[in-house]
């Protein structure tokens, strides 16, 4: 089911256990105070239905989303700017904390907060076109809604200097091999394929993905017996609580699972 966009900055299609929050704000998907609207109208559907998978997508031809509303930040005050920043960075972070997975999907340019959405995202799937950064450092600010926490974590503190530090665009054959993507394919290809991706995750245990979600994530705060001692805890909470029960039996009756 596709709800029409009736010039919305952004459009919804739900198919299945599937949300899929398109951008378009003309020209470039800006993030400005009316598409972080639309950004929580797309997270309330994803919590509506509950959704299993969410994709987030853009309708603005070769862009994903430019960055952050720079012509709203040079007409407002400390307190404005201030207030702005708070909003974006809710609506990021409560993408990054949702039950449901989610898949960014990148064709064109991702910059700034668009790229810190893009992050914000568990996969990152990429049109071979696409070119990424945080060019912040340009207009004497740093990344803000995220930025400078998570891109270190996917490409590590050498790389996300480089990037930052410059400002530069990263290609995405380069924003591959240093794991800031997770799948390149051609260009123009990227809702399809995130679309795809979706349809696979729906299939294995939530419960079970996101303990793996979990269980990564705790891999880069915690010394290494603490997180083997997480792991540990992980697994055991889905074989009492979790639906392994349902997983192990369909192995063995060597049938489909019926996850919820």
């Amino acid at each position: 089911m596709t709800l029409p966009d009736d010039g919305a900055p952004a459009s919804l299609r739900v198919e299945g256990p599937v949300v899929e929050i398109t951008l378009n704000r003309p020209p470039a998907n800006a993030l400005g105070l009316p598409l972080i609207k639309a950004l929580h109208t797309g997270l309330d559907a994803a919590d509506a239905l509950p959704a299993k998978v969410i994709v987030v997508s853009s309708a603005r031809a070769g862009f994903f989303a430019a960055g952050a509303d720079i012509k709203h930040m040079s007409s407002v005050d400390a307190a404005s700017f201030s207030a702005y920043g708070d909003a974006l960075r809710a609506a990021v972070e409560r993408l990054a904390s949702h039950q449901a997975l989610s898949v960014a999907a990148i064709d064109g340019l991702a910059l700034g907060g668009g790229l810190e959405l893009a992050m914000a995202c568990t996969l990152r799937v990429a049109g071979s076109d696409s070119r990424m950064g945080l060019p912040e450092v340009k207009l004497g600010l740093i990344p803000g809604a995220g930025g400078t926490q998570r891109l270190p974590h996917l490409v590590g503190r050498g790389p996300a200097l480089d990037i930052m530090l410059t400002g530069r665009q990263v290609d995405a054959e380069e924003a591959l091999r240093i794991g800031l993507i997770d799948r390149l394919v051609p260009a123009g290809d990227a809702a399809t394929a995130a679309r795809e991706l979706a349809r696979e995750l729906c299939g294995p245990s939530s419960a079970a993905q996101r303990a793996v979600v979990r269980t990564v994530d705790a891999a880069y705060d915690r010394p290494l017996n603490e997180g083997l001692r997480f792991e540990a805890e992980q697994i055991q909470e889905l074989f009492e609580r979790g639906e392994a029960s349902e997983g192990i039996r369909a192995f063995i009756e060597k049938r489909a699972p019926e996850f919820a």
